[in-house]
């Protein structure tokens, strides 16, 4: 048994993959609340998390703003999986270091924007190419492009020093597919990252917040993965 816990903000399926993974792992899942329960912020407190070591939410970009500030003014550390809020991030990173409390922010918790990072670093010398991302994913996903194509594009023009331009597919119950793609004259390049389920998902949240409890700051998943800072 881990001995820490966890509550969960938003009991959609994420949310309830976080709680099947968190239960399996041996953390104590000290609330699950809905959208009612936290009522874009106004539901949540020390209280209503249950006093948890850290909190992880997935809700809607609508709510995730203050539901994010609500969980830090009562000193809960989170991590954050929602999409779509960015603009806001400024105001967060300003409340978090005032509260003296965590967030860990990241649109996608796997290895695959790191992976981008690097791909463009490897195509930039090279000439002839043009890059495009394709993702895909089901029709209830309210934002497009998704937050992960979004970092996925600043990750990987920021090493080529050019802009990628996007395509977005909203289709079925697709958990969600990434492509970066590299096309030239005689060959095609592509960094694929299909997701079978979300669980995949839930497991880096999971493993993310783990890594937060005890710390101050805002964090990204380079962090997580202990990778060095970027110039």
């Amino acid at each position: 048994m881990s001995g820490r816990s966890v509550a969960i903000i938003g009991d959609g399926q994420m949310g309830q993959a976080i709680r099947q993974l968190a239960l399996d792992g041996g953390w104590k899942v000290a609330a699950v609340l809905g959208e009612r329960e936290s009522a874009s912020g106004r539901g949540i407190s020390a209280a209503s998390l249950g006093n948890a070591d850290v909190a992880v939410e997935f809700t809607q970009p609508d709510a995730a703003v203050a539901n994010i500030i609500a969980s830090l003014r009562a000193g809960v550390p989170i991590v954050v999986g929602t999409t779509g809020w960015y603009e806001a991030l400024p105001e967060v990173t300003r409340i978090a270091k005032e509260t003296g409390t965590a967030m860990l922010w990241s649109p996608n918790f796997t290895v695959l924007i790191e992976l981008a990072r690097y791909a463009g670093t490897l195509m930039r010398s090279l000439e002839g190419f043009d890059a495009h991302i394709v993702e895909t994913h089901h029709t209830r996903k309210k934002d497009a492009p998704s937050g992960t194509a979004m970092a996925i594009g600043k990750a990987a023009s920021d090493s080529l020093d050019r802009p990628i331009p996007t395509t977005s597919v909203r289709v079925g119950s697709v958990p969600g597919t990434h492509e970066l793609i590299f096309d030239g004259a005689f060959e095609q390049l592509s960094l694929t990252h299909v997701a079978r389920e979300r669980r995949v998902f839930a497991e880096g949240a999971l493993q993310a917040a783990g890594w937060i409890i005890g710390k101050k700051g805002v964090f990204t998943m380079r962090d997580v993965l202990n990778l060095p800072a970027r110039p």
